[in-house]
């Protein structure tokens, strides 16, 4: 009852801190200026999305991506720092003018591999590329630059003091990028954080996310044939299976709403010969990241148990690990008053008919395309299945995203039918959505210090005062190969 109370506090003390301001500090004029500026530059961030969208590079090999983005940084008049907190393709851009709220804008570009797609409305992979920007990433971080390089401009145009910062952010997808950089310092100085997501709908709804730990068991055993001497041989491919039995067996006794999924990445290559080599790649979730830390601890347990039971050894590493979203109301609604000031895009009658046509692909039967146009009722808290590290973010400065609708509406992420609209104008418009949302909302906040001193009080609040950040990753370097094939695979 006092959390909720308090909650109810902190959304009043935001609700007359957002009314108290509005009108006298950001003027018609500027939001002008802002769009029109994005609009201008939005036909070049395409070109750039849809490059970055043909190399398709999957995470801490992102190489051309990220001097891509940089390199338009650098010619908007940024100081950029490359090859950050260990990770070669992460960088912080910086434009300063004067003294005044320092503004982060998060941009992501790593691809998920399997899912290279051609950007039509059917199942059409293409040949020899094996990744694809089934989650819009290429989207992602084009418009945070866009929209970074609009704030610039502006700022200096008017002599708005501040700073804005685009952080280029590797491997999302499982790689934790943030995490590193978070764990580095690099937030430490950070006033209020923004950051969007591709989507099949336009929202600024601000919910949480589910932490997680990932990493890949690897076993090894003795080979022999299989058929002439299989007492030789002690099968790692054995301990695998026996370890995933032991895990599928632990989960009737775990917390509710834990999730435990894996692939097995590694099992052998020839069946009359057994593995000496074999490894299982594990994901554990919860809301609760104590209790991602306790589960997983037990996976290990059954791992351990595996390789006694197979006579086989066993090593893990961890790959990834994050904390579930704090949100923050009190950003999240500057979010969504800029997003309702855009409103979402407007698609041409062939732009419709690639979408009807969609449609019929998708699973689920696909939602009205008019719903592309709408923004999405605002709200607070409410949950989704999946895991980012930007909520590692959220937990040492203030943090609020919104989703742009990129894809045919009905569209889920992490699907071939993401990357093909994420590859036409589609994508594009509602990546345009994104930059004069997150340009909107930043140009707020650079001139109504306030907001942020209320933002800040809420992460307190909702953190608690004593908070001090331990990166569930714990202190290993970034894997910056945990793309890369496993050996002998």
């Amino acid at each position: 009852m006092r959390l909720a109370l308090r909650s109810l506090a902190l959304a009043s003390v935001a609700s007359l801190s957002l009314a108290g301001a509005v009108q006298a500090q950001v003027t018609d004029a500027d939001k002008q200026q802002l769009l029109a500026a994005v609009e201008k530059g939005s036909p070049h961030m395409a070109q750039v999305a849809h490059q970055i969208w043909e190399w398709a590079e999957v995470g801490y090999q992102e190489t051309k991506s990220s001097a891509l983005l940089q390199s338009e940084l650098k010619a908007s008049g940024f100081t950029v720092q490359p090859g950050v907190a260990g990770m070669p393709t992460a960088f912080v851009a910086s434009f300063k003018n004067g003294d005044g709220p320092v503004l982060a804008i998060l941009a992501e570009f790593d691809a998920l591999p399997g899912l290279a797609q051609k950007a039509v409305a059917e199942r059409a992979p293409i040949a020899g590329q094996v990744a694809g920007h089934a989650c819009g990433h290429h989207l992602f971080g084009a418009a945070s630059v866009e929209a970074a390089q609009a704030l610039a401009a502006w700022m200096k145009a008017n002599n708005v003091p501040g700073e804005v910062r685009v952080y280029g952010t590797p491997a999302e997808e499982g790689g934790s990028g943030k995490v590193y950089m978070v764990r580095e310092g690099l937030f430490s100085d950070v006033d209020a954080t923004l950051h969007w997501h591709p989507g099949d709908s336009n929202s600024a709804a601000q919910s949480v996310s589910l932490a997680n730990i990932s990493g890949k068991f690897r076993f090894s055993g003795a080979s022999s044939h299989a058929s002439a001497a299989p007492w030789r041989g002690r099968s790692a491919l054995d301990g695998v299976e026996v370890m995933n039995v032991a895990v599928n067996y632990m989960r009737e006794h775990i917390p509710d709403g834990t999730r435990i999924h894996y692939v097995v990445t590694q099992g052998g290559d020839a069946p009359n010969v057994v593995p000496n080599e074999a490894e299982a790649y594990y994901y554990v979730r919860h809301t609760d990241p104590q209790i991602v830390r306790d589960v997983f601890a037990r996976m290990q347990k059954a791992a351990e148990g595996a390789a006694m039971a197979t006579e086989t050894k066993v090593s893990f590493e961890q790959t990834g690990g994050v904390y579930n979203m704090l949100v923050n109301d009190t950003l999240g609604k500057v979010v969504d008053e800029a997003l309702r000031e855009v409103g979402g895009p407007e698609w041409t009658a062939q732009e419709r008919a690639f979408g009807e046509a969609m449609v019929k692909q998708l699973p689920s039967g696909g939602k009205p395309l008019e719903s592309v146009s709408q923004v999405q009722p605002y709200a607070i808290g409410g949950g989704g299945g999946g895991s980012t590290d930007v909520a590692d973010v959220s937990w040492v400065t203030p943090t609020a995203g919104m989703n742009a609708a990129t894809w045919v509406p009905g569209t889920p992420a992490h699907s071939w039918q993401a990357v093909a609209a994420g590859g036409m104008s589609i994508g594009a418009k509602g990546a345009e959505v994104a930059a004069k949302t997150l340009a909107l909302a930043g140009a707020r906040l650079l001139k109504e210090p306030q907001l942020i001193e209320t933002a800040k009080a809420e992460l307190n609040e909702r953190r608690g005062a004593d908070f001090q950040y331990r990166a569930m990753v714990g202190d290993r370097a970034p894997p910056l190969d945990y793309r890369k094939a496993p050996k002998g695979d």
